[in-house]
């Protein structure tokens, strides 16, 4: 198990194989991931606190609410985050492409 710290908050990879990855994480309050879309990875989610906020391609938003899952396929553009009154946690499980991030924004200037 590892911790990695994010600007946005911190995720816990509980299980990595060459199959497959699981993932908690933990958005902090007002804050967001970077809009996003994926070449190979594809990612199912399940909130497990509060309500997940979901940005879609066409910049709708959607309120995903605790116990409330979501699949995110190949090309799916999407962006994760967090009201300003609650923290989310989530778990993720995906196919095991760790840096295949294709960031179209980001709050935080990253590449």
């Amino acid at each position: 198990m590892r911790k990695i710290n994010k600007p946005w908050g911190h995720e816990i990879i509980w299980a990595e194989t060459d199959q497959y990855i699981g993932k908690i994480l933990h958005i902090n309050a007002g804050h967001r991931l970077s809009l996003q879309y994926h070449r190979q990875k594809e990612e199912t989610i399940y909130v497990l606190e509060g309500t997940l906020l979901l940005w879609n391609g066409e910049g709708e938003v959607m309120a995903i609410e605790k116990g409330r899952n979501w699949h995110n396929k190949p090309g799916d553009i999407h962006r994760f985050g967090a009201s300003k009154d609650e923290d989310v946690v989530l778990f993720e499980v995906s196919t095991p492409h760790l840096d295949d991030v294709v960031r179209l924004e980001d709050d935080y200037r990253r590449d």
